[in-house]
């Protein structure tokens, strides 16, 4: 069978087996338009079923979490770890609280992840987790029995040489440290290194908190200054107001580039000065208030609600929201307005459709799995501190993220040129990830 009837009969396999899991289907769709130019090169990728291999989980964990509310209702929830990968180290991957989280969804994000954690060039696999619990409107012991009730189950799939969680979507400090002290009441030990995202009093590492934000950004400058170009002066739009948004604008500012607009859930704010950075931490991080607020407070801004953050024109886009939120209209929008580069903050917040409008008009475009690999980066680098015990200074720790991100940005440069893609990101990120995935299950043998 030539090449591209085996992809896509591969393809098929996939979403026979995966039923109505459709951002699992489109995050291997995306990785295999890719890799045909490796496969042509390295046919004993093919004859050893790596792609195969690679698109089914080696564990998949679906159990129930029952927890009692304030007023002493019981509550039935739903919990998943699928351990997708661990030829290159122990699974690594975020837990996402969060009412939409379904199987689908959590194996999006742990395929996805697989070559994320390839890219940093650390040795970590990939996973994935969380449970479709809501966090929001709930008291903090509320969210504390929660994660002792799903921690309860998950003690026992994870291990700092096995799978190491960390936070996501819903997931921040406050879940981390509630489910580290269950993890530690259970099993009686004080293993910090098997959550990541922790409080720097109990072995957390500086940068963790603006990682995936600064990373993002750093990512970005890299494509910029490979076109000869800055974000000084520039207008960025970045979606979102959640911890990724917030530290990307934080290095955005401080690499001379003005914000001028962010979102929430419910419209977007623009402000033509730049976003205040502090007023903006204000709400989100201390009070907890939809993005509106930022306009009542800042006579020169204004919030629009209901619509497309992306109408905003601007030189650099970074979509730090959530999953599939820049649509290809979206994409013409940015275009039309001058748009020269996208950095993904997010996990895949870029339709295929929007994707390929950004590369067909040579905008710079970084998937996130490049992009807004600065999070999972970080998380190696904390256990790392955790296994040997030590602790690094801030500096030290971003000047080691930025190095990664650097790194990154080669390795997906290097591999796009070298299969005659230069300058698509998305290429260069799948071929490289593949590829350094790939060579380490050949060695592991059929496992």
């Amino acid at each position: 069978m030539p090449l591209q009837g085996k992809l896509e009969s591969i393809y098929a396999d996939v979403l026979a087996r995966n039923a109505g899991e459709a951002e699992f289907h489109q995050a291997v769709s995306e990785v295999l338009e890719s890799i045909g130019p490796v496969l042509e090169r390295r046919p004993e990728f093919a004859d050893a079923k790596i792609i195969e291999r690679i698109c089914e989980p080696e564990r998949q964990i679906v159990f129930r979490v029952p927890w009692e509310d304030d007023r002493g209702e019981i509550h039935i929830n739903r919990g998943f770890r699928v351990e997708f990968n661990s030829a290159l180290g122990p699974y690594k991957g975020g837990l996402r609280f969060h009412p939409s989280v379904y199987l689908g969804t959590v194996k999006f994000l742990g395929f996805e992840q697989i070559f994320k954690n390839a890219l940093t060039g650390l040795p970590i696999g990939g996973g994935k987790g969380g449970s479709d619990f809501d966090p929001k409107g709930r008291s903090d012991r509320e969210v504390m029995r929660f994660c002792q009730a799903f921690m309860t189950e998950l003690h026992r799939h994870i291990g700092e040489h096995t799978d190491v969680p960390a936070g996501d979507i819903g997931v921040g400090g406050r879940e981390i440290g509630y489910l580290f002290g269950q993890y530690k009441r259970i099993t009686n030990r004080y293993e910090s290194g098997v959550l990541t995202g922790k409080g720097l009093t109990y072995g957390g590492a500086q940068v963790r908190r603006e990682a995936t934000g600064y990373g993002c950004t750093f990512f970005v400058e890299e494509m910029l200054a490979a076109r000869g170009k800055s974000f000084e002066g520039k207008d960025v739009v970045v979606s979102g107001s959640g911890n990724v948004a917030i530290y990307t604008i934080e290095k955005v500012h401080e690499l001379g580039g003005r914000v001028v607009a962010c979102s929430d859930s419910t419209g977007y704010v623009r402000d033509p000065k730049g976003i205040d950075l502090e007023l903006l931490k204000d709400i989100k991080e201390v009070r907890r208030e939809r993005i509106s607020t930022y306009a009542e407070a800042k006579p020169d801004a204004d919030f629009v609600s209901g619509r497309s953050v992306w109408e905003v024109p601007c030189e650099v886009a970074m979509p730090s929201a959530t999953q599939n939120e820049l649509t290809a209209d979206d994409a013409v929008t940015l275009v039309r307005n001058g748009c020269i580069a996208v950095g993904e903050g997010a996990n895949m917040p870029t339709t295929p459709e929007g994707v390929r409008v950004f590369l067909d008009a040579g905008v710079a475009f970084g998937p996130g799995k490049a992009a807004n690999a600065g999070g999972v980066a970080a998380s190696a680098l904390e256990m790392q501190q955790n296994a040997s015990r030590d602790s690094w200074t801030f500096e030290h720790s971003e000047e080691r993220l930025r190095e990664i991100m650097r790194s990154i940005h080669a390795r997906c440069s290097e591999a796009a040129e070298q299969h005659g893609m230069p300058g698509n990101y998305v290429a260069g990120a799948n071929i490289s990830a593949f590829t350094r995935v790939a060579e380490a299950m050949l060695s592991l043998g059929l496992v």
